[in-house]
């Protein structure tokens, strides 16, 4: 496995693109191009959260996907998610706010592409994996990527092939009073500062960052879950994104697990910093994702290959 670190915006030290490659073997697909997963771990934009970060990727690897974790930009910069972040009179900190995190997808993208040959790359078949607000910004570039001016500042825009969106937030319009936003109050109000980079965020801001409102023709095809037990971000956030793709006829398949607490990454002991964060049938999402995958990612055989 090809395992490094690479920063991707000069100055901001906490943006990387960490690889996960599997080594070019002359027993499996030798020199052939793979396709591959970028994870985008949750954290509220405040971090990224080590949880829904390598242990994500090391199941993908061991699909037989090139993987890949994107830390993007955070108001936290980097400080890990347990340290005591400032939720309330936190001063906005603009060149990390909306579209910073969007645009570390196209750059990671962008890395991908320009190390393809290296690595054995299918960029055709690039697929974005995100969780909480790493699933929020996932869904942002599903909706946004071929937007001119947004994320075509590396001189193109990388349509992905598909989108995994794991318990997201996919509507900022939404009310509090109908159960659709945010469960707490001092948690969606840092969230606005570090995303919105303020804590009034207009009508129209919440508008043009809620992609369930913005799916087109030109949106991937998605694979979303959650859990009806989520006491923070609501499970109607991710149906609201499912009826929209659907109402595009944009392939999608979505999973609802009766119970479950937010944040759950993988669901099992590998990605569990407690108890409460394993739960068995949640964890069926990791194989109904990877049959839900394989119809777009599938591996070819050498034994296929011989038949062709």
């Amino acid at each position: 496995m090809i395992g490094q670190t690479i920063p991707l915006v000069q100055g901001m030290q906490d943006v990387t693109l960490t690889s996960y490659v599997l080594a070019n073997s002359p027993e499996m697909m030798p020199d052939q191009a793979r396709p591959a997963v970028i994870v985008c771990p949750g954290g509220a934009y405040l971090g990224c959260s080590d949880r829904e970060a390598e242990p994500v990727a090391l199941r993908f690897a061991s699909m037989g996907y090139h993987a890949f974790v994107l830390r993007y930009a955070t108001y936290g910069e980097g400080k890990p998610l347990g340290s005591k972040l400032p939720l309330q009179g936190a001063p906005p900190k603009p060149e990390r706010a909306y579209p910073a995190p969007m645009l570390d997808i196209a750059r990671a993208m962008l890395c991908l592409r320009e190390n393809a040959a290296a690595w054995h790359v299918d960029t055709d078949r690039v697929a974005l994996c995100g969780f909480s607000a790493g699933a929020h910004n996932c869904a942002m570039y599903s909706v946004y990527w071929n937007r001119p001016g947004i994320t075509g500042f590396a001189g193109g825009a990388y349509r992905p092939a598909a989108a995994i969106l794991c318990y997201g937030l996919s509507d900022y319009t939404a009310g509090r009073a109908k159960g659709l936003a945010l469960a707490d109050p001092a948690l969606s109000k840092a969230v606005d500062v570090a995303f919105f980079g303020t804590a009034e965020p207009s009508p129209g801001q919440r508008r043009a960052c809620s992609p369930a409102r913005l799916v087109s023709g030109d949106t991937p095809p998605c694979y979303l879950w959650a859990t009806a037990g989520d006491a923070l971000v609501p499970v109607s956030q991710t149906l609201r994104m499912a009826e929209a793709l659907a109402l595009r006829r944009i392939p999608f398949e979505v999973h609802v697990f009766e119970a479950g607490e937010h944040g759950l990454s993988l669901a099992t002991r590998a990605s569990a910093g407690a108890p409460d964060m394993v739960d068995e049938d949640a964890a069926r999402w990791v194989p109904l994702c990877a049959r839900w995958l394989e119809k777009r990612f599938a591996l070819p055989m050498a034994d296929e290959q011989r038949k062709i």
